[in-house]
């Protein structure tokens, strides 16, 4: 479909239908394809697949459209429906500019608009004016925000002492943060999980059994026959759907969180059709396998752990595996999910033992809800609980056991297999001991089985397995029961002889599937492939395998430590639930206070930074990212590097980075020379979020014309650089370590100089820095740029915000009580410079 953007309104084209929406209220409306005639100037920004929704992660932030960019074609199924995978998302903010280029399709046909060039995307307008006009809004919107930070800076300083103006914009730049962190991981999610799927042609949230049952009407469209739990994209189009329009139902497509796998498989043997006769023609069948994840309490492994208040569980998942083959579909479901009790693993150690929380009453109430629904859904349900029945698992098995026995109920049978005491020593053949156990279970559950005049049979019950994290044996046990069903189903059609094992290509693909089934599934939760793949995929347990494992539960055990808690918000803007408190207060509990920059770009960032202000690379000793810890120009909040600084051998460079524009805004040169003393110790500063806890600084004091009360005061961020390896800081202690080896490394620098520099350990004294006078180093940017392009005009702008707003600063009336203005300049050059980098872009 045809995305297209004019003053008032985005508007998405596809066919004859056309869709509205309003940049200033949000509002969608239904209108046709002809309307875009009454469209003021409208310009074509390329190729949509799919509107997931509208998302808007802080009341005070724009909404923004979500969007599918990109797709790959999974396969199609039986019935020549296409099933797609979403590969690309992009963000549309409605009530301004993208942030970033959105890389859309070019769209063919206003690409090549009759009446103009090649390369028009306007209607009408050539692509270079459209150019031009979206760049100069982007100009014109910075420029207002500028004037407006500018006018808000002013009536701050004007209005009182404590920096009111300065506190509204970093909360504003939190609010802003924040919601860069949630588009990045929901990015990660969309973009590199292939998570995410959808047809525009049949039912993915439905299985065939429930698609075959005479209450469900085939007629209505997609949306509103979904099956509601597994409806992920349900929140984003809340609006479109609250208003009930018939003529809105095309532009709601349901999304499912999953795995879907199709695959093509050749006959090996002549088959024969379930009355006996010979089939010659069909020569392939074949073989699909799509798991739902539910909406319904989702998220990731250690936040999301049992029941919650109405019976739904963590990480239910259900999988169907279908086989066509002529005119014949056969269909399994199985399921998995939490033990439906309430219980967690809180903490972060290497796999925290697991607790109960709350009492047997409000259990027993949340076990029999779940299981309503389940007998309700599904009729009869046999549970197997593969959870270890020693050891730390065993307060929630014994929790399971105890709450079947309370219930009581007919309809539910209930199984154990200590999977780790059967299967120990990577002896994974021994799940065969369960399925002779439950081969009468599996024989008289049977399967839905359909051909072109209807239902042949229905599957009677379900399984639902379960082990702690219903990820790695549950992935095993569920292959082998599939396994097994599949060889009931190809003798009932007529595939295979009676007794006879599966063919080897229809088992490879098969194990190969199931493999792929657990890795996805696997990810979405624990945020890494499944263990015991290899015996999954192969059917075997190699020495390989088992370190593959070892890696993999490390790295879940990184992602409870630090990703879980952003991962579990983003998930929970996604469909519309509550934040949990635990990221409300992520900064005042310090648990995952992690940079937004990775150690990647920290490092490239550096390296240019070497590159731009020492030219000869074999001077410099040292060089590091740091956080301006000065009493008047920093934050105490801030956790991203905004100072680079880079020692050499007979001076340091102190660089202020702007993240957002990523370019080095200033810099200041001092001679070793000039050093008078290092001091290194905690300094208490007032934070906006946590509360008041003393950073571990280090503080350059330097003299400026032989005089002094100059210093650069810098803090640690949370990683360090070591042997060009980036290393995690987890520890006030490390941080300790980090600041020391800084101030260590400065002493032996002017020790090669032959200065005698003070090193001082202890708590660092409150005092501000003199400032100099910096009024002939306010230039006019614009004079300096050799190109008035808009991104320099956006540069300009905000280095002219910063100079004016700290100048309005040094006007403070307080700030000349407590500080003694430096004396003007003399005719000597100082050894300590001021430099303000004024950089242009072709």
């Amino acid at each position: 479909m045809e995305l297209l953007q004019t003053d008032k309104f985005y508007i998405f084209n596809k066919g004859e239908n056309s869709l509205w929406c309003n940049r200033k209220t949000g509002q969608f409306e239904a209108k046709t394809c002809w309307d875009l005639a009454s469209a003021e100037n409208p310009t074509c920004l390329g190729i949509v697949q799919l509107l997931l929704g509208k998302l808007q992660i802080h009341p005070d932030l724009s909404s923004r459209l979500v969007l599918v960019s990109g797709a790959r074609k999974v396969g199609r199924l039986s019935e020549g429906q296409n099933v797609y995978c979403i590969t690309r998302v992009v963000f549309l903010p409605l009530s301004s500019p993208p942030d970033t280029e959105l890389n859309l399709q070019q769209c063919k046909k206003h690409a090549n608009h009759p009446g103009g060039p090649a390369g028009e995307r306007k209607l009408g307008l050539p692509f270079s004016d459209l150019q031009q006009k979206v760049a100069l809004s982007k100009t014109f919107g910075t420029i207002r925000s500028v004037t407006s930070s500018i006018k808000s800076a002013t009536v701050s300083a004007a209005a009182s002492a404590a920096g009111q103006g300065s506190k509204i914009r970093r909360e504003t730049r939190d609010k802003e943060r924040y919601e860069r962190r949630v588009l990045d991981e929901l990015s990660k999610m969309f973009n590199d999980s292939d998570s995410f799927y959808y047809s525009t042609d049949t039912d993915l949230t439905s299985s065939l059994q429930r698609q075959s049952d005479p209450e469900y009407d085939a007629a209505l469209p997609l949306w509103r026959r979904a099956e509601d739990d597994y409806f992920w994209n349900k929140h984003l189009l809340g609006d479109l759907i609250e208003q009930n329009n018939p003529n809105l139902d095309v532009w709601i497509v349901p999304v499912i969180q999953g795995f879907v796998q199709t695959e093509s498989v050749p006959l090996e043997t002549a088959p024969t059709t379930p009355d006996g006769s010979q089939k010659s023609q069909q020569d392939e069948y074949s073989l699909t396998l799509i798991s739902r994840r539910s909406r319904h309490r989702a998220g990731t492994r250690y936040k999301r752990r049992g029941v919650d208040e109405e019976g739904r569980v963590a990480n239910y998942v259900e999988t169907e595996q279908i086989v066509s083959y002529s005119h014949h579909r056969v269909a399994f479901v199985q399921v998995r999910g939490s033990v439906p009790v309430f219980w967690s693993q809180p903490g972060y150690k290497y796999r925290p033992p697991p607790r109960l929380d709350k009492d047997p009453t409000e259990t027993a109430t949340a076990f029999g809800k779940h299981f309503d629904v389940e007998v309700k859904r599904h009729g009869h349900v046999s549970c197997v609980s593969l959870v270890e029945q020693s050891g730390k698992e065993k307060v929630i098995a014994d929790a399971f056991l105890n709450n079947i026995l309370t219930l009581d109920s007919p309809s539910l049978t209930f199984v154990t297999f200590d999977f780790h005491e059967y299967c120990r020593g990577m002896r994974y053949e021994n799940v065969s001991v369960l399925l002779e156990g439950i081969e009468e279970l599996i024989t008289k559950m049977l399967y839905c089985w359909v051909d072109k005049e209807g239902t042949i049979c229905r599957q009677n019950g379900v399984f639902r397995i379960n082990c702690i994290d219903c990820l790695d044996r549950t992935n095993v046990v569920q292959t082998a029961i599939a396994k097994s069903v599949l060889e009931s189903q190809f003798v009932k059609l007529g595939m295979i002889p009676p007794e006879h094992p599966l063919p080897p290509a229809c088992r490879s693909i098969l194990q190969v599937m199931w493999a792929n089934n657990g890795d996805t599934i696997s990810k979405q939760y624990a945020g890494t492939s499944a263990l015991k793949g290899d015996f999954t995929r192969t059917g075997e347990r190699r020495f390989a395998g088992m370190m593959k494992d070892g890696m993999n539960s490390a790295n879940r055990y990184y992602m409870n430590r630090f990703k879980d808690a952003y991962r579990q918000a983003t998930i929970d803007h996604l469909l519309g639930n509550p934040v949990t408190e635990d990221i409300m207060n992520l900064e005042a509990s310090g648990e995952e206070e992690e940079s937004s920059m990775t150690p990647e770009h920290v490092k490239h960032v550096i390296d240019d930074c070497k590159k731009l202000l020492v030219p000869d690379a074999e001077t410099i000793l040292g060089a590091w990212g740091l956080i301006d810890a000065d009493p008047s120009t920093g934050d105490p909040d801030q956790i991203d590097m905004d100072i680079i600084l880079v020692l050499t051998r007979d001076s340091y460079y102190v660089a202020q980075y702007d993240e957002e524009a990523d370019q080095i805004l200033h810099y200041e040169r001092v001679s070793l020379i000039d050093l008078e003393k290092i001091e290194m110790g905690p300094h208490t500063c007032q934070a906006m979020f946590k509360q008041s806890r003393p950073h571990q600084c280090i503080r350059f004091n330097y003299l400026v014309d032989g005089q002094g009360g100059y210093f650069h005061m810098l803090r640690s961020m949370n990683i360090r650089f070591f042997n060009n390896m980036a290393i995690p800081i987890k520890s006030d202690e490390e941080t300790v370590e980090s600041v020391k080896a800084i101030g260590e490394t400065f002493e032996v620098a002017c020790q090669m100089m032959g200065c005698d520099v003070m090193l001082v350990t202890g708590k660092l004294e409150k005092k501000r820095s003199r400032r100099r006078n910096q009024l002939a180093n306010f230039l006019n940017p614009l004079a300096s740029l050799t190109k008035t392009s808009p991104d320099t005009l956006k540069t300009a702008g905000s280095r002219a915000f910063t100079n004016v707003t700290s100048g309005l600063a040094r006007l403070n009336p307080m700030s000349t009580l407590r500080l003694k203005r430096p004396t003007s300049v003399t005719g000597h050059q100082p050894s300590a410079k001021f430099y303000l980098q004024v950089k242009t872009r072709n």
